[in-house]
């Protein structure tokens, strides 16, 4: 799937890829003829050039009439567990772009055929979650995307629909001249989405002050990763305003981790499918006077969904792996094999994208795809920032009618 992400991004430009990601799946399908045929176990509808097997409590579960399901809430209203787990239709007809079906007792149901080529699996395996491009240094800067600007950001919805479509394709996007204070960058992330408070509180001051027991808090460098491994669900995304530095060095480092594991996957398919199927654990402990916190999160470095092998989430971070035992004697060699492919890929320097953090600049970053990390400063260097909730950051951009 990650060779499909690949064409679309060399294949496609950036508007006509904003173009398939906004509304790809909702397009309504050209193909007017349909067959089906009712086998013992399933229902075979052949529409739109795809042969599609439904199963018949599938059919039954999802039946969008007012006595099933309903459409003001988009809920649920049959009770799953109570059909006839071997129940079967004792009638089908395609009639007007829909398939019909009467079930035992003579209740109706009525889908659209789009509406089941675009629910199932056999479409959904060929298809993009959510349509990305993946992105080098190089590409990054070709595609010269352009910072939202704080003044029309606040009050312009198809700004912020600008920015979260931005944001979706490329895992980073940035809002110019925003007034170098916490209250205001608060104000920019709220337009965004919720605050998700963590041990480190809702919206942070992070300075070289090791006021917290992580290196986060000095000024060394930091190498890249993507923070709250040590969460069973890490945040989504992470927040960054620098609006202090008076010093040397600081630059903030991204890389893709999404066009690294791409390139491990096109090179060594059998090293990626490792990294996805073995789970580790992450861990942070802080015990101090004021802070006293044990977190550990576990799942593997690269978590795909299952039906179509799409990436979605990594987990990168070599300060706070925990010690490695939840894998066998067997594979623990070629763990560290695939782990080297995988951070070999992330250290290259082409696909080292650097940038100056400078007071009016705030950058939202995917913490489920972009790693970030730091060069080593000196002097005082002062930045406010948070985490977000990646639901609530998707729920926007699907409000906005984009595939996310």
């Amino acid at each position: 799937m990650l060779s499909v992400l690949r064409t679309l991004s060399r294949a496609l430009s950036p508007q006509k890829l904003r173009h398939l990601a906004g509304g790809h799946r909702r397009q309504s399908c050209p193909y007017t003829s349909a067959t089906c045929q009712t086998l013992e176990d399933c229902l075979v509808l052949d529409y739109g050039g795809t042969s599609m097997r439904f199963n018949y409590v599938w059919l039954r579960d999802h039946c969008r009439s007012a006595a099933s399901y309903n459409s003001n809430t988009h809920q649920r209203t049959i009770d799953t567990g109570s059909i006839d787990l071997s129940i079967r239709p004792v009638d089908t007809a395609v009639q007007d772009d829909h398939l019909i079906l009467t079930w035992p007792g003579g209740h109706e149901s009525k889908y659209s055929l789009n509406w089941l080529a675009e629910n199932s699996y056999e479409t959904k395996k060929q298809n993009l979650v959510q349509p990305r491009i993946l992105w080098n240094a190089d590409i990054y800067k070709k595609a010269n995307i352009p910072s939202a600007k704080w003044d029309t950001f606040m009050s312009s919805d198809e700004e912020l629909k600008t920015f979260l479509q931005n944001y979706l394709l490329y895992g980073i996007a940035f809002v110019d001249n925003v007034p170098a204070t916490v209250k205001d960058t608060e104000a920019v992330v709220k337009r965004v989405s919720l605050i998700r408070e963590t041990t480190y509180g809702k919206m942070w001051h992070l300075t070289s002050d090791f006021s917290r027991a992580d290196t986060a808090y000095s000024q060394v460098a930091l190498d890249r990763h993507t923070d709250n491994t040590y969460f069973q669900e890490p945040c989504g995304i992470q927040v960054f305003h620098c609006f202090k530095h008076e010093g040397t060095g600081g630059r903030t480092l991204l890389v893709d981790g999404f066009y690294a594991a791409e390139k491990v996957q096109e090179r060594s398919p059998e090293n990626f499918e490792l990294l996805t199927r073995l789970s580790i654990w992450h861990k942070f402990i802080e015990n101090s006077s004021s802070h006293r916190i044990h977190f550990e999160g576990s799942g593997p470095l690269l978590n795909v969904y299952p039906w179509n092998n799409e990436l979605y989430l990594i987990r990168y971070n070599n300060f706070d792996r925990s010690v490695l035992n939840t894998i066998p004697y067997n594979l623990i060699q070629q763990w560290y094999v695939a782990h080297r492919d995988l951070t070999t890929e992330l250290r290259r320097p082409e696909n080292e994208l650097w940038i100056k953090l400078t007071p009016g600049k705030v950058i939202f970053v995917d913490n489920w795809r972009v790693m970030h990390g730091r060069e080593s400063f000196t002097g005082q260097r002062e930045l406010c920032g948070c985490y977000l909730t990646r639901d609530d950051v998707l729920s926007s951009a699907r409000c906005f009618g984009l595939q996310a």
